[in-house]
This record gives structure tokens, C-alpha cells and sequence, in this order.
């Protein structure tokens, strides 16, 4: 951890704090998240069939990620009510997953990576819920962030797997494949 790295919902005591943005710029942010929907290869022919009981499961998800993504606030002690310009949800059929994606864009003075994994996780709870009578061992796993744009660090990627040894934040304007091809032009 570097002399810079801290948590910024803490206070020097330990106690739980609000951040105050009032201070920073407004600027555009993006964040893109990720997760995935772990069932059976039965209920992966169901959604692509749109057989499920409960009705058409990936269309239910869809808005219970939009609308997670407007609560977050709500279900996250101290996230900031920020104004949302667009949520998107979208999925991608595995032979025993489903890839869940979401992106949050907003104009304001602090990120969305939790409007987006938010998203994401309320999603995946959803397509949970709307597989159980069929799969009752359904499961979310790897829910995080992919990506995150504008803001005072700028934009990070999430470094591919193996690349970065501590994960840390890429500096801005460099992603994971650059660190990669820096590591193999250092070797």
C-alpha cells in the first residue's frame, strides 16, 4: 500500500464517514461492472426459450439492475444520491452461466462504481430469484469493476489477471495490456 492508499470513509479514529465532495469538480464518470449468474445447462435452454415459470427472467433482471443502480444509495450506508444519466444491464448466455454487465454514466462530483455493481448484484439477485424453482443451487459470483472513467485519478482498468501483483489502480490513460507489454519489453 503506498503513503497515498487510504480509506476515505474513515475518520482518523475509525469511525464511519460520509466523504464530502462539495470541493470537487463536476465532471463525466462511467463505470463499467461485471458478474456472473452460476446454474444448469436446463436453465440456460430455458432462458434462451423464455420457459421459465416465473416469465421472461432476463427482462425482469434487466430492471431490477436499472432500478438497484437508482437505489443505491439507499442499501449503501454512505454512497451519495448522485443523478444517473443512464444504466444499462445486459447478458450474456454460457453453457452453465450467464455474464452479467452494467455501466452507469453520470455528470457529477464522485464516481458510479457502486451504481454499477449495484447493478450488477441486483441483476444477478433477480435472475437468482427467477430460477429457484428450477435451480435452487443458482449462485452470483465475481461481482466487480471492470473499468471506471473520469473523476480527479482519472480512468482505471482492471488489470488482467496474473499482470498486476498488488492490483492496484493502473495510472490513468494505461490499462492492463500496456502494463503487459511494458513487463515484456522489460524482460
Amino acid at each position: 500500500m503506498t503513503d497515498s492508499a487510504h480509506l476515505t470513509h474513515v475518520d482518523s479514529a475509525g469511525a464511519a464517514r460520509m466523504v464530502d465532495v462539495s470541493a470537487k469538480s463536476v465532471s463525466v464518470r462511467r463505470a463499467v461492472a461485471a458478474g456472473r449468474l452460476r446454474t444448469t445447462a436446463e436453465v440456460i435452454d430455458l432462458l434462451r426459450r423464455d420457459g421459465l415459470p416465473k416469465g421472461d427472467a432476463l427482462a425482469v433482471a434487466r430492471v431490477a439492475g436499472i432500478m438497484g443502480a437508482k437505489r443505491t444509495p439507499d442499501i449503501i450506508p454512505l454512497c451519495h444520491p448522485i443523478a444517473l444519466h443512464g444504466v444499462t444491464v445486459d447478458f450474456t448466455l454460457g453453457d452453465e452461466t450467464v455474464e452479467i454487465e452494467a455501466s452507469a454514466k453520470t455528470a457529477d462530483r464522485t464516481g458510479v462504481e457502486m451504481e454499477a455493481l449495484t447493478a450488477v448484484a441486483a441483476a444477478g439477485l433477480a435472475l437468482v430469484d427467477m430460477v429457484k424453482a428450477v435451480d435452487p443451487a443458482a449462485s452470483i459470483e465475481g461481482v466487480r469493476v471492470l473499468r471506471k472513467e473520469g473523476g480527479k485519478t482519472g480512468d482505471w482498468i482492471r488489470p488482467e489477471e496474473g499482470n498486476v501483483p498488488d492490483g492496484r489502480r493502473q495510472p490513468s490513460g494505461r490499462g492492463a495490456s500496456a502494463d503487459k507489454q511494458n513487463a515484456e519489453d522489460r524482460a
